[in-house]
């Protein structure tokens, strides 16, 4: 697996404008590219922080823009962009959360 970390610094005011923008590349990364999806954060220090997966770094590299309005949001809203860091993985316990299946109604039966 291969990961990137992503850090922006945003315009006072664009911070939905751009989770607007970055929820609609995350999607069409996830539709359109293989990827395995992305977390997206703030830290403490007022940056934001994005955490994305993707099977190998050549998958990540074949991946064209799949939103360029969702590119443009981004864009518009970041002041300052960090540079990225590249992860491969070495071992792996993160969990996801259990979240039980919705209920359903169950079967009703038929009246003899």
């Amino acid at each position: 697996m291969f990961a990137v970390i992503y850090r922006w610094r945003l315009r006072p005011g664009k911070e939905e404008q751009f989770r607007e923008g970055w929820h609609r590349v995350t999607e069409a990364i996830l539709r359109d590219c293989g990827s395995y999806g992305s977390r997206l954060h703030r830290a403490d220090d007022g940056t934001w922080v994005a955490y994305a997966r993707w099977p190998d770094e050549e998958s990540r590299a074949r991946c064209a823009v799949p939103d360029p309005e969702g590119v443009a949001m981004m864009a518009g809203a970041i002041e300052e962009r960090m540079p990225e860091t590249r992860l491969s993985l070495v071992d792996d316990l993160l969990a996801e959360p259990y979240v039980p299946a919705p209920a359903t109604n169950p079967p009703t039966r038929s009246a003899r």
